[in-house]
């Protein structure tokens, strides 16, 4: 019964985003005055960042905080044609790509402005994102019965489209392609793609493949729900080139399947027939939906952002990670500090110089959020600067 509540719950408040997406027509406003910070505030410079708007008006805003002041960048906003899904960064910083109703489109980035959008792909991709040679365009799509991923060639620079298209196909039960939800693992060599109840899909990828050659592997890794009731909405992986572990965050996925949870693997057992998770995984992931994983730069802790319904404060959640000194390491996660968001908050990134955590959200106030990492303790955010202006943030990138 205590399940059933709570999966109504989720899904009242995934239903509840999505109407308020669908009908806010709002411009996100730079907070130049208002601010949360009253302790160990911050007069910092961060790298720039780039925020999905949905609503009737679709848009890019373009920022970055200067001396501990969110300032826009020249041009920003930038209009979108369609309904937006999706957003990535090239890894090189040199160009972004955004999925929309109306198809997959590279805009080129020259000292932070974005240039003139080209169309890469025609698909109406769920999520995308580049691989690490920044010569692929990869792309998740509902298929029958299942999910489509795809991979464009694309030039490295600019991001425009480089020749055909290779998709593989696959048939899973009860899939839900989630919007924003395909990441690739930073050693280039999986992609990974959370599915609602259907789990999360791991297909093995090669980027150095003969031109006209299909750059996935045949056989995907299936990894199914805790708990049958559950939906796997989030995904990440480490941020190192030699990925010690990968994240799933699912609805009713903590140990007693009664609340979000975290879900860590040991990135080295894929492909061995049998995945191992980390010591004290699953966690409660700090509320009832996992929006989004952040695994932080430094190797040390990842954040969720989580929602806890439609009118209820999410928050960021942050969990330490620990190694053994044994010559084949195990890892240890566990739950250190929990820091307020506004109501579902939807995704996360960390700033190129590594200062602050940045957070967006589009059912409820504050709308944008930006962190840095406390200085007494250990992996606690602190809020700096919020946006209580109403938006429609769906998603929100830094360049690297």
């Amino acid at each position: 019964m205590q399940s059933g509540k709570l999966t109504k719950i989720f899904f009242l408040a995934i239903l509840s985003v999505a109407v308020f997406v669908a009908g806010c027509g709002d411009f996100w406003q730079a907070p130049s005055t208002t601010t949360a910070c009253t302790t160990n505030c911050t007069t910092a410079t961060s790298g720039d960042f780039y925020i999905l708007n949905a609503g009737s008006s679709p848009e890019i805003v373009g920022e970055s905080i200067v001396s501990g002041t969110v300032t826009a960048i020249s041009g920003s906003p930038w209009a979108l044609e369609g309904t937006p899904y999706s957003i990535a960064m090239a890894p090189n910083g040199d160009f972004l790509v955004v999925a929309t109703t109306a198809g997959v489109f590279a805009y080129p980035i020259t000292s932070g402005v974005l240039g003139t959008a080209v169309v890469v792909s025609t698909d109406q991709a769920y999520a995308v994102q580049v691989d690490a040679t920044d010569s692929w365009l990869l792309e998740a799509l509902p298929g029958a019965g299942g999910v489509i991923v795809g991979a464009v060639p694309i030039d490295s620079t600019t991001g425009v489209n480089n020749g055909a298209e290779k998709t593989a196909a696959f048939t899973i039960s009860n899939t839900a392609v989630q919007t924003n939800k395909l990441v690739i693992s930073p050693d280039n060599a999986n992609i990974f793609v959370a599915l609602g109840a259907g789990g999360t899909v791991v297909v093995p990828f090669n980027a150095a493949v003969a031109a006209g050659t299909s750059p996935f592997g045949a056989t995907a890794t299936t990894i199914k729900v805790a708990n049958t009731s559950g939906s796997a909405i989030s995904v990440a992986v480490d941020s190192s080139t030699t990925p010690r572990l990968f994240y799933i965050g699912e609805t009713l996925g903590n140990s007693a399947g009664t609340s979000g949870g975290l879900r860590v693997f040991n990135y080295a057992s894929l492909g061995t027939g049998t995945l191992t998770q980390a010591s004290g995984s699953p966690l409660a992931s700090g509320g009832l939906a996992p929006n989004f994983i952040l695994p932080a730069a430094s190797g040390d802790y990842v954040y969720v952002a989580n929602g806890a319904g439609t009118s209820s404060a999410g928050n960021v959640t942050g969990f330490t990670i620990s190694a053994s000194t044994a010559a084949t390491p195990t890892y240890t996660v566990a739950s250190t500090s929990s820091t307020a968001a506004g109501v579902q908050p939807l995704g996360l990134a960390e700033d190129s110089t590594g200062t602050f955590v940045l957070a967006v959200g589009s059912l409820g106030s504050p709308y944008f959020d930006a962190y840095t990492f406390d200085t007494t303790t250990a992996g606690q955010l602190d809020s700096q600067i919020v946006s209580t202006t109403a938006a429609s943030s769906i998603a929100i990138v830094a360049t690297p």
